[in-house]
């Protein structure tokens, strides 16, 4: 490759030469007939021009000559330097020229290289025979052909994996070509290389042998799944079943409760003991006459029921029944409210308002608490029981009516008579048929039948399902002696339903602070009955003497406001 570019770099030169003697051919060889003066001047001064120009030439071939001396002594460091080992092989694989670099690959000098035939520097038979095959593919073929092989370096111990890349450069000229080719060290990178498949190979086994546990795994957890997923559908199935079961027994049970409850009721009363038994026989015995009936009994016994289901047994049951309650009317209204009034009877009555007696024509009309009713009205009163007939208020015209009435109270009317608080002829006109009504603490085995209802009244009021109450808490309700009666069971059993977690009834009123009447000697009972006078007039004194309503005493004290009235007077609280 040398020799080739020296060869090239003087044609310049040689062309230079040939135009230089050229000119001076043109000079005439022999002497012309003189000439002029002018002539010769002429000519001496075209040949220092000539002279001129052979200089200028000669200097600009003494350049060309330093520039190519400098390019080949670039070329040759480049070429001897190179990181990679350059040979020029001839057809048979003789080195006819190698840089530095190659001898030292080799581990020899670079004169001892030439005309030595680059197979014997192959480690190995199997590269020999890759060498020849190599050389004939690069004279038969064109463009760079590669090669890898073991060669030999310093000794036959050192051996180097060497990568050869040929081409021939002019394969056409036959046996007279010469082929270029480079070899690089490509030990390391083969060892690199062979780790790395080494590496691979060693990670592709365990990739395989984990691949393979993994896929048991798979499997494994695969056929858990399945039998999990069974194991669900079962569970499931079961579950559906036990609550198809469940919500059956439930609707069952709730249903045989209050069958048990209607069997053992009468309209809305509830029970099945012998006292309300007797009660039952002398509503159906009174209900379809006509006669007057008197209802006796404590507070919350159910006094309004009991008069419900008399009207509804009656003959008058398509008519209305009208509840008048002595206890909320004022003193100063109730005459009005009872008979009517006209139209500017008294200061406020601008309209003219028919009573609660004429609304009451052809049905029932219930006067609850009577006892309660001022003296002034009961004569008036007793005259609509005896002629059917009465006055409006503000009105001389007499108005007669056909009313069925159904008394009440929880006052012992014949004590009230004593006292001059009632008239005696007036009680024996509503005394025509009593019924007494016993309290709830003489119908103890009416407890059960009495929950249940309450229970499902307010299990289907509030949203809740109670479903079982316990022996402890049924056995405390029985034994509490219930002064509120019926009215107070259903108010403590509301708030049961509405504060119990889960399906149990959970009764929070502590029953054991409380004592039966007749537990205690006189004195106990004394303190006992002030100490609920001295509680109802804080609460008064609380709500500011406000008995009904949201924040009324009532409500806090968790008794109706007729109930709590007729305590005031028991106790006498003024305010």
């Amino acid at each position: 490759m040398n020799n080739a570019h020296s060869k090239q770099e003087p044609r310049r030169s040689e062309d230079l030469l040939h135009s230089a003697e050229k000119r001076l051919r043109t000079i005439p060889a022999e002497p012309e007939p003189p000439v002029s003066p002018e002539d010769a001047l002429r000519s001496l001064h075209e040949l220092e021009v000539h002279r001129i120009e052979l200089e200028m030439q000669n200097e600009e071939l003494r350049q060309t000559q330093d520039e190519l001396e400098l390019s080949r002594n670039t070329y040759s460091e480049l070429y001897d330097f190179a990181p990679v080992g350059y040979f020029t092989f001839d057809r048979r694989g003789l080195i006819r020229e190698a840089n530095l670099t190659a001898a030292q690959m080799l581990g020899t000098e670079r004169q001892f290289l030439i005309n030595q035939p680059f197979i014997s520097f192959i480690a190995d038979p199997v590269g020999k025979d890759l060498f020849a095959y190599h050389l004939k593919h690069v004279l038969q073929n064109t463009g760079i052909q590669r090669c890898e092989i073991n060669l030999l370096g310093h000794g036959s111990a050192n051996i180097f994996f060497g990568l050869l890349q040929s081409i021939s450069m002019d394969a056409s000229k036959g046996k007279d070509s010469f082929i270029l080719c480079s070899i690089a060290d490509g030990t390391a990178t083969k060892e690199l290389a062979d780790e790395l498949q080494k590496a691979h190979d060693t990670l592709e086994m365990i990739v395989c042998e984990r691949t393979k546990e993994l896929t048991s795994a798979n499997l494994q957890l695969k056929q858990e799944v399945e039998e999990r997923k069974k194991a669900e559908e079962s569970l499931l199935v079961a579950y559906a079943e036990i609550k198809s079961l469940k919500d059956r027994l439930q609707a069952e049970n709730i249903y045989l409760k209050q069958e048990a409850a209607e069997e053992h009721s009468f309209g809305e009363i509830v029970g099945q003991s012998s006292v309300l038994s007797q009660v039952f026989l002398r509503v159906e015995q009174v209900a379809p006459m006509n006669a007057t009936v008197l209802l006796l009994g404590e507070t919350g016994t159910g006094k309004g029921v009991i008069a419900r289901a008399i009207h509804n047994r009656s003959l008058r049951k398509d008519r209305p029944m009208i509840t008048v309650n002595c206890t909320a009317l004022p003193a100063n209204l109730i005459e009005s409210e009872l008979f009517g009034r006209e139209k500017g009877a008294f200061t406020g009555a601008h309209v003219r308002q028919m009573g609660r007696f004429e609304l009451a024509d052809n049905g029932t009309i219930f006067l609850d608490e009577i006892g309660e009713m001022p003296m002034e009205l009961q004569c008036k009163l007793l005259r609509v029981i005896q002629d059917g007939e009465f006055e409006r208020l503000g009105s001389p015209r007499t108005t007669k009516v056909n009313v069925r009435i159904i008394a009440a109270s929880n006052r012992n009317l014949e004590e009230e008579i004593k006292n001059g608080r009632f008239r005696e002829d007036l009680f024996y006109r509503l005394n025509v048929f009593p019924i007494i009504i016993p309290p709830l603490r003489q119908r103890k085995e009416d407890m059960p039948l009495l929950v249940n209802h309450f229970v499902a009244k307010f299990n289907k009021k509030i949203g809740k399902k109670i479903e079982t109450i316990s022996k402890d808490t049924l056995h405390a309700l029985q034994e509490y002696h219930w002064p509120g009666n019926v009215r107070e069971l259903e108010s403590v059993i509301e708030r049961a339903v509405i504060t119990s977690q889960g399906t149990t009834l959970q009764v929070l009123d502590r029953f054991d602070t409380f004592r039966k009447p007749g537990e205690s000697g006189d004195q106990e009972v004394k303190a006992l009955s002030d100490l609920e006078q001295e509680h109802i007039l804080q609460v008064l004194q609380q709500t500011g003497w406000r008995i009904e309503g949201k924040n009324g005493a009532a409500v806090l004290l968790g008794l109706n406001p007729s109930t709590l009235r007729a305590r005031i007077r028991k106790h006498g609280i003024h305010r």
